[in-house]
């Protein structure tokens, strides 16, 4: 696979000397903030691995190449093109043979991740089952690609935009543990609670490292989901966060949004019509999840 590969030569030098590594997807980048903030968020997310303690990579496809660790010019250009695919799995072969520039998804930058060699993943929210999945069946790949990759993917839980309940039962159903760290409730990502209790708590990012390396040594491979929950003075009250929600759902079935297009802009009309404060918490959280994805990272490789 080493020629589908394109690693940074510090990502590959920390990784020959057994040093924290922690991936970084690239979405949020292309697809889910608006320019400056997303460029300017993904510079500052590097900025709180590095100042923890880890070397931030963060992933993407470039001219057919998937990319581990990214320079600041081409986090710029990914900001600023139109023409940046979203790469999930069913995607990366068409953008790497044809050569083109993509965006990674969770389930794209998990699988590269893994082939570089990375254990820890930290993004904003992971996908999951979505509201109406009974008669949609539209269920992210993301859920699929953890219940096969040994990475530990690091958020604030499951995007609110979903049916969290069936997710964690699907999440249940793969065998990926689910660790909220330092608290009972399962975060739902703008909000620190979801009225679903965690499957698993843990309090410091050691205990979250020894159960991983004791999950991977037993030969149990695929993913953790350690959901770290949004810090309380950023989060957006859960059922205020659900008219906003709610208000979207009606308004991309008025506009016959479907497919991998649904998420993006659930997304982009809930930051529209909460003023900001949705794009903030989710800026925040993400930096939040970073910290503790180096802090995870440094435990493990110790």
């Amino acid at each position: 696979m080493t020629s589908y590969l394109q690693i940074h030569p510090e990502v590959q030098q920390a990784l020959a000397q057994g040093k924290p590594v922690v991936a970084l997807e690239s979405t949020i980048i292309a697809h889910g903030m608006p320019y400056p903030h997303n460029v300017q968020t993904a510079l500052e997310v590097e900025a709180v691995v590095r100042e923890t303690g880890a070397i931030p990579a963060t992933i993407a496809i470039l001219n057919g190449k998937c990319c581990v660790g990214l320079t600041q010019q081409q986090i710029e250009q990914l900001g600023q093109a139109n023409d940046v695919w979203k790469v999930s799995l069913v995607d990366m072969p068409y953008v790497v043979s044809q050569q083109l520039n993509g965006a990674t998804t969770v389930a794209a930058t998990m699988r590269i991740a893994a082939m570089a060699g990375i254990r820890v993943f930290v993004t904003g929210g992971i996908g999951g089952v979505h509201r109406g999945a009974e008669t949609t069946m539209d269920i992210s790949a993301d859920l699929t690609e953890m219940g096969q990759t040994s990475v530990a993917v690091v958020s604030a839980g499951v995007k609110s935009i979903l049916d969290i309940g069936l997710t964690l039962e699907y999440l249940e159903t793969k065998g990926i543990p689910v660790v909220t760290y330092g608290q009972d409730e399962f975060p739902s990502f703008y909000s620190r609670q979801s009225g679903f209790p965690s499957p698993l708590r843990l309090n410091s990012p050691q205990a979250i490292a020894d159960l991983l390396r004791a999950k991977w040594d037993l030969g149990l491979e695929g993913a953790a989901l350690i959901a770290n929950p949004i810090p309380e003075q950023y989060e957006v009250p859960a059922p205020e966060m659900e008219w906003y929600i709610t208000q979207a759902l009606h308004a991309a079935a008025e506009q016959h949004i479907k497919g991998k297009a649904v998420t993006p802009f659930l997304l982009k009309y809930i930051a529209e019509h909460s003023k900001g404060e949705s794009l903030e918490a989710n800026i925040a959280l993400i930096k939040h999840n970073a910290k503790l994805g180096a802090e995870i990272a440094m435990a493990y490789v110790q």
